[in-house]
């Protein structure tokens, strides 16, 4: 019988655990779960480990795993637990807070607090391997200890774990943050930890991005609104974000009175709601803003484009009837579907229900919000699964798991139900009766963050973006500057005139030299204009990946790329 994969992690951990502690007697031992693709162990010592300390480490387990000894669930009570760990403030700290059982694992004469379940026997962990080191606050928390985590995978098969280290190398090479500054993408700097900068080759992909997302969103019926970045303590009062999200929030005095930067875009889209007066006539009424917000992040936490501190929310809200929250999700999802398959994003849903505790709203609106979500997922054909109880207190929601080319999950979209917002901001619409009633507001983000996404996006097209979306789409190369050099910067002016960002490199470099910068630099379409191409009218291009050179009539390669560009076609990802 196959072994569970995260019950083979999780017995690797503790094998690691073991290990650490024979090589470092010293070493206190926080937690160590099972994670998607692997482990990971929090130690607390007194020396920073190195990749030396892996290899080692990784030795004495192989040794600890020879001996083959069983794993053993042993009961105790919380006294004889605090004696066992008297030594150990981390596992007290946990042993405190439970209630109930107590459970042991023992493998040989090493014993580790844990609730289990394990594998049979140490012996079956064959096929691991120690990943890297990180730091971690001590459960999560930036006002504890910072401890050391060390991650891990472990596989059943040796071919499962070659394969997966492979994978991992292959992450490594399309890492946004070495990509972006190879491509001159972005930049980050000590002035602005968590505060991304912008080059100018990032902002053509960035602009292309938004302006793509305006399009579409045009095409739903979506109106542009732009809100403050900065509002007064009474509105997040108002929402209820100062009380629960204060401590995430950038905040100042203005005429001695206390603002905030906003850490979300939902009170903005509010106040230009309750602008005028709305009939159910003009329902749904959508608002779409790409709102620059600003959240206070742990600086251990700070990732490249992943986590930052300041960033733009491809947010919209929509205000419905009741009756109307069925279509406005089907077509909020047909929005999604249109804009992740531009870029190959499959996509798995979750619908998160109402909480057994703490909710607003009737049970009876919570049962039919959470049937609509439910049926529209199904008509939407996407797989999903329901997440019970995990609901905002406000509302029910669906999320949208997207899965890049290297099989990662990613958190983008996002669509809410929200019944608290309206009721807060006493947001209203004129029925048919003419009595002023509560609207439902939908909060929904497809990106999730332009940053994120974009990072996302050039680790999954290994920074060879689409041509609409190449900062770069076309560099001519003259075979020979004193002969082919005037009709490259002609192709090229022309090339501009079109709307083709192009460029020339008309260096001293040997053409071959010249051909491997583009493409290192990934620009789509590399043009070598050599004597035939000057008499005959004609360009020779080789296509990004490809050692094919097809040569076309100029106005052909144009029309080409226009058509190209046009519909967006999506690029081949490299492997």
């Amino acid at each position: 019988m196959a072994l569970d994969k995260n019950t083979l992690n999780h017995s690797t951990s503790h094998l690691m655990a073991e290990a650490i502690m024979n090589l470092f007697p010293e070493a206190k031992l926080g937690f160590g779960p099972a994670i998607e693709d692997g482990f990971y162990y929090d130690v607390d010592l007194p020396k920073q480990l190195t990749e030396e300390d892996l290899a080692a480490i990784e030795k004495e387990m192989r040794r600890i795993a020879g001996r083959n000894v069983p794993f053993v669930r042993k009961e105790v009570s919380k006294e004889e637990a605090l004696k066992l760990f008297k030594d150990n403030p981390y596992k007290i700290e946990l042993i405190n807070g439970i209630e109930g059982t107590i459970t042991l694992y023992y493998q040989g004469d090493f014993f580790d607090l844990c609730a289990g379940p394990h594998i049979e026997r140490t012996g079956q962990i064959q096929n691991f391997k120690l990943l890297s080191i990180a730091g971690a606050y001590w459960r999560g928390n930036s006002k504890n200890k910072q401890l050391q985590r060390i991650y891990g995978t472990s596989f059943e098969k040796k071919a499962d774990l070659e394969a997966y280290l492979r994978l991992m190398e292959e992450r490594k090479a399309r890492d946004h943050r070495r990509l972006g500054k190879e491509l001159e993408l972005f930049m980050l700097s000590e002035y602005g930890p968590g505060f991304p900068f912008w080059l100018p080759n990032g902002m053509v992909v960035r602009t292309a991005l938004e302006d793509m997302w305006k399009e579409v969103h045009r095409k739903y019926d979506y109106m542009f609104v732009d809100t403050p970045i900065m509002l007064s303590k009474e509105l997040w009062i108002t929402s209820g974000h100062w009380d629960h999200y204060k401590d995430n929030m950038y905040t100042t005095k203005i005429d001695e009175k206390e603002f905030a930067i906003k850490p979300m875009n939902c009170p903005g889209a509010i106040l230009c709601y309750k602008n005028g007066l709305h009939s159910y006539r003009e329902l749904p009424l959508r608002y779409a803003e790409l709102g620059h917000v600003h959240r206070y992040e742990a600086s251990g936490a700070l990732n490249g484009l992943f986590r930052v501190r300041s960033f733009t929310q491809d947010d919209a809200h929509s205000f419905v009837r009741p009756d109307q929250i069925e279509s406005e999700i089907k077509s909020i999802l047909k929005l999604y579907d249109e804009i992740y398959s531009m870029f190959g994003l499959n996509y798995k849903i979750e619908l998160s229900t109402r909480p057994e505790e703490g909710y607003i709203g009737s049970i009876d609106i919570w049962n039919n919000s959470e049937r609509i979500l439910e049926e529209a997922c199904k008509q939407s054909g996407k797989e999903f699964k329901i997440n019970p109880g995990d609901g905002a207190f406000y509302g029910p929601k669906l999320d949208f798991k997207v899965k890049d080319c290297m099989g990662r999950i990613w958190q983008c979209g996002t669509i809410q139900l929200d019944m608290n917002l309206p009721e807060r901001f006493d947001v209203s619409y004129v029925d048919e009766k003419g009595e002023k009633v509560r609207p439902v507001m939908l909060h929904r983000a497809c990106f999730g963050s332009i940053e994120r996404f974009i990072g996302i996006l050039i680790e999954h097209f290994a920074g060879a973006f689409p041509l609409w979306l190449s900062p770069e789409q076309v560099r001519v190369l003259p075979v020979n500057n004193n002969f082919h050099s005037a009709k490259a910067e002609e192709i090229v002016a022309s090339l501009k005139k079109a709307g083709i960002r192009a460029s020339l490199d008309a260096g001293e470099d040997k053409l071959g030299y010249r051909m491997r910068s583009a493409q290192v630099k990934k620009v789509p379409y590399t043009l070598v204009i050599g004597d035939h191409e000057v008499e005959e009218g004609t360009v020779t291009y080789r296509h990004l990946g490809s050692r094919e050179q097809i040569t076309l009539k100029y106005e052909e390669f144009v029309e080409m790329l226009l058509k190209e560009i046009k519909e967006r076609k999506l690029a081949e990802i490299k492997e």
